[in-house]
Order: C-alpha cells, then structure tokens, then sequence
C-alpha cells in the first residue's frame, strides 16, 4: 500500500463523515434542537 492509496482512502473516508453530516443536519428531529442552540446567544443569563 503506497502513500496514494492512504490518500485516496483519507479523501474516502472524509467525504463520507461530510455526507454524514449534511444528513445529520437536515434530519427534521433535530430542527427544534437547532432552534433553541440558535437563540443561545440572546437569552439572559442572570446568574
């Protein structure tokens, strides 16, 4: 196995992690989670 294949392989292997998480990220499930992580920053924290 020469450096090409483990670049190939590399390359592979973060195409499908991207894939994933493309998928993850319009899953519907998750949409109210990434609602209320959206308005994290404006909440009032009074602690």
């Amino acid at each position: 196995m020469d450096i090409n294949t483990l670049r190939i392989l590399a390359t592979v292997a973060s195409f499908i992690v991207f894939i994933g998480i493309i998928v993850w990220v319009w899953r519907n499930r998750s949409k109210p989670d990434f609602k209320e992580a959206a308005n994290l920053p404006f909440t009032d924290d009074q602690s």
